[in-house]
């Protein structure tokens, strides 16, 4: 997954470049109008109550600025914001460390959210609601409960996810906003602020073939820019024209509307081996050897988005657009029918 050129998820290796192209303040961060506006009157209202900011809980596919919303956030509030993950909170012990350590206002950021266990969740519950942490000391009859009082802080919640976060959790979130996916003109605008970061050379033919490719998702713009710049440092004169734009983007597999080769396996697989469905996703997965969540999270979104797959009861089925993409014909017998005059 890490070596798709389109994978909204970051490479280790390239954090360090992801982390310097990340905006800072409200200014810089583009798209999401909705949302940022909101969370601007909220942090203006608490900081004017001098109270900490309700819990929030962020949604939408990965690559949209979850994490950049929480630096701004945390900035914005002048306190610290702590970083952490629901695989990585393993055990109830593991996020009474993590709460006993915040101060007044800060901010624990948690990404997916969604994969907290049940356990550490009943931890999460009553520091969400009380700021209070429950502790059992002992073991059977001779047990006592000690309630230890948390300092006054606010839980950001990131999740791909929404439907698996448990209701209980869902509720204790004082706003709960919505991330979608980014327009070409926001993108272009994402690309343009990167590429000056970057000391890069490139022009308007060059920023709108990349934003056309990016999927609606800024991670993705950032990253087709820095491996375009690669190809025109060694095979043009380092400046990014649409034709060499388009030429770096062939050699990386992505195609016009940003699809790449595991793009349209998935499709082909659905229409050449399961005559176009309806196909259950963890049939679609297995015939690729990938995982039903790689299938479900990373692919599935965008293609909904082209309308090149359809979500029925009995499993997905490809489109016409789909067909026409790949250039198959699209069989007449899944064409809607005409009414008959009788």
């Amino acid at each position: 997954m890490d070596e798709r050129a389109v994978s909204p998820h970051i490479k280790s290796e390239e954090s360090h470049l992801d982390a310097g192209l990340r905006p800072r303040t409200w200014d810089e961060f583009v798209g999401q109008a909705t949302v940022k506006e909101t969370l601007r009157i909220l942090i203006a209202a608490a900081k004017a109550r001098d109270e900490t900011l309700d819990h929030i809980l962020l949604y939408g596919p990965p690559g949209l600025g979850k994490t950049t919303l929480a630096h701004i956030i945390a900035a914005e509030m002048g306190v610290s914001l702590k970083i952490t993950s629901g695989p990585a909170i393993e055990r109830p012990g593991d996020l009474a460390a993590i709460l006993t350590n915040l101060r007044r206002g800060d901010v624990l950021f948690i990404d997916e959210i969604h994969r907290l266990s049940r356990a550490v969740e009943e931890v999460l519950y009553p520091a969400m609601e009380d700021f209070a942490l429950d502790i059992v000391i002992g073991k059977g009859p001779g047990a006592r409960n000690i309630r230890l009082s948390l300092p006054r802080f606010t839980i950001l919640g990131a999740t791909t996810r929404l439907a698996l976060v448990a209701a209980p959790l869902r509720d204790r979130f004082g706003a709960v906003f919505r991330l979608d996916f980014y327009s070409p003109q926001e993108l272009a605008q994402i690309i343009r602020r990167a590429a000056r970061l970057l000391n890069t050379s490139i022009d308007e033919g060059g920023v709108q073939e990349i934003a056309a490719r990016s999927r609606g998702t800024a991670r993705i713009a950032n990253r087709l820019l820095k491996r375009v710049r690669d190809y025109a440092q060694v095979r043009a004169d380092g400046v990014i024209t649409r034709t060499v734009a388009r030429e770096a983007l062939a050699l990386l597999d992505v195609d016009e509307l940003g699809l790449d080769d595991l793009d349209r396996k998935v499709l082909r697989t659905v229409i050449e081996k399961f005559g176009g469905g309806p196909v259950g996703l963890e049939t679609i997965a297995a015939s690729l050897s990938e995982e039903g969540d790689t299938i479900m999270d990373v692919v599935e979104p965008y293609l909904l988005q082209l309308g090149f797959l359809d979500r029925t009861p009995r499993g997905r089925v490809a489109t016409r657009r789909a067909y026409e993409h790949l250039g198959l014909p699209f069989p007449e017998d899944k064409a809607p029918q005409q009414p008959t005059l009788l």
